[in-house]
């Protein structure tokens, strides 16, 4: 098969008639072959090298981006490997799309918005042109497979975009040139690829690209950059050896498509049922929480997941350094800070959106993480009646409430004491297999009179012997509600008895769909009765309203 660019144009009739039949041609073939079959039969052509057993292989599929991955394990050496099988270009084929790449130059790629397009179906059209302008005839899985590859180049993420097709990975990590790319995949936890950048100068101009891509600048004066991908995810780059001797850096947190819902951390084993149904009403009656553990610990991950139990209505501020809470309430500001984009110019930082977010009457305020000077005025906004929420880098209650009190937080204790509740989560292992577990939830009580301490009171605990959560205390939050709300004890007993029972009816009937967990929530708030219909609806079989 032989390709040249360099052919003459053809005139202008003949274009038109072309593309007609070339659109109507690739409209049946998808009919027939979807994305997801091509990726298949991708995975099923693979070939295990020599000396690997397949542990598992599954397609993977986006919008006309096709590749499958197999997991490989070599005994001899106990070693794991994690194999991204790509679409395969013979020598023509790889000509021709690097001189697409090059005939297409920079195009435009507007806005979904305002196009009515994605910039996948943009391309699509740059790329039908140029083949036509050009005598090139390509059809059917030949043009998808050139189109992915011009595609990867451009639109999407070059390299690494089969990782970040896989929504099991968490996690993707290159240490350097010359060096394998890492991931963090939910079952098989760390593996590395068959993803290698060869040379310094191609990892170098990967890095620059996509700090660009993010809307930033990184440069060997200004050689490290936090930020936010076109997708959401959170990525940090270093470049060169200014800071890491290996070259150039990146690690990719990838941004779930579909937020994480309480449901999901129940399946899980995150949190209990009955832990839920307290955070359920102890956030509806705008008590503040911190979410306090270790790196990937999944404190943002619990942060956005109980931020649906704030009511529909409310009006909500969320300050982050990158974009990672997501929130179905319609009446909701979300904050940003940006770094100086000029000399002279001032960045916009936590501390300063919090100031301006407490002149926008939030009901709610979220902040991504406290670790300066923005935690004395986040608790200042508490003392003043706002219910914020947070996250800390801290392994228990103890040390959650000294990183609050030192430097370089440095909040006085007395300001601590309007926080009502701290939720500590960490790694773990259950039956060998890295968990995430809520190990306590503790409520601030109060100073002591005679010691000026803070006092705390654990109200659930994780016993990891037996992997259940257990509650072993007495709530002041929720003594609290129930003065608030007129209720006996037995009233508050049986509220949190039917959120218990909605939230475990949902996780046995498998409803963890954002949209429908939420609308049950939200029913809930508005009439109990309501959203008893809807789990009935959503799981397909009657339940009595308790």
């Amino acid at each position: 098969m032989g390709f040249s660019i360099s052919l003459r144009r053809k005139d202008k009739s003949k274009i038109r008639l072309i593309e007609e039949l070339k659109k109507a041609s690739r409209e049946d073939w998808l009919e027939e072959e979807t994305f997801n079959v091509l990726a298949k039969k991708l995975e099923r052509s693979f070939e295990v090298p020599e000396g690997w057993t397949q542990i598992e292989s599954y397609p993977l599929s986006g919008k006309y981006a096709f590749a499958s991955v197999h997991v490989l394990y070599k005994p001899e050496e106990d070693e794991y490997l994690y194999f991204v099988n790509e679409p395969k270009l013979n020598e023509d084929e790889h000509k021709l799309a690097e001189e697409i790449i090059d005939k297409l130059g920079y195009v435009v790629l507007k806005p979904e918005k305002i196009t009515g397009k994605s910039s996948e179906e943009l391309l699509r059209e740059e790329v039908d042109k140029i083949l036509s302008d050009y005598r090139i005839e390509l059809e059917g899985s030949d043009f998808f497979r050139v189109f992915y590859h011009v595609l990867k180049k451009t639109v999407l993420y070059d390299r690494i975009t089969p990782l970040m097709l896989d929504p099991s990975i968490e996690d993707i990590s290159c240490n350097g040139h010359g060096k394998p790319i890492y991931i963090f995949h939910r079952k098989y936890t760390n593996l590395k690829t068959n993803l290698v950048f060869e040379s310094s100068d191609t990892l170098d101009a990967f890095v620059i690209k996509l700090a660009q891509r993010c809307g930033k600048h990184i440069s060997v004066a200004d050689p490290m950059v936090d930020a936010t991908m076109p997708d959401g995810s959170r990525i940090q780059m270093t470049l060169g050896r200014e800071v890491t001797d290996h070259g150039s850096t990146f690690t990719v947190r990838k941004f779930r498509k579909e937020p994480i819902t309480p449901i999901s951390l129940i399946k899980w084993g995150t949190f209990s049922a009955e832990q839920m149904a307290y955070l359920w009403l102890c956030i509806e009656n705008r008590k503040s929480l911190i979410f306090a553990g270790g790196t990937a610990s999944g404190k943002t991950t619990s942060t956005n997941a109980v931020a649906l139990f704030i009511p529909r209505k409310a009006k909500i501020v969320t300050i982050e350094d990158t974009r990672e809470l997501t929130l179905p309430h319609k009446n909701w500001i979300p904050g940003v800070t940006r770094d100086a984009f000029q000399e002279n110019a001032k960045p916009i930082e936590m501390y300063d959106l919090l100031r301006a977010a407490l002149r926008q009457r939030p009901e709610y305020i979220i902040v991504g993480e406290v670790r300066g000077k923005e935690a004395s005025t986040l608790f200042q906004a508490m003392s003043t009646g706002h219910t914020t929420y947070s996250t800390l880098h801290a392994d228990s209650v103890n040390s959650a409430i000294h990183r609050l009190e030192n430097p370089p937080i440095s909040v006085p204790r007395a300001m601590i004491e309007a926080l009502d509740i701290i939720s500590i989560q960490t790694q773990t292992y259950v039956n060998e297999k890295r968990v995430r577990r809520n190990i306590e939830i503790a409520e601030i009580v109060g100073l002591d009179p005679n010691t000026k301490m803070l006092r705390t009171s654990t109200v659930f605990i994780y016993d990891n012997i037996r992997d259940i959560h257990q509650m072993v205390g007495t709530s002041k939050a929720l003594d609290e509600i129930k003065k608030i709300r007129g209720w006996s004890a037995r009233e508050l007993e049986d509220e949190l008895r039917r959120r218990q029972y909605i939230l475990e009816y949902m996780v046995e009937n498998d409803i963890t769909d954002f949209k429908k967990v939420s609308s049950v929530i939200y029913a809930y708030q508005a009439e109990p009765s309501e959203a008893f219909k809807l789990l009935e609806e959503y799981g397909g079989r009657g339940l009595e309203y308790i």
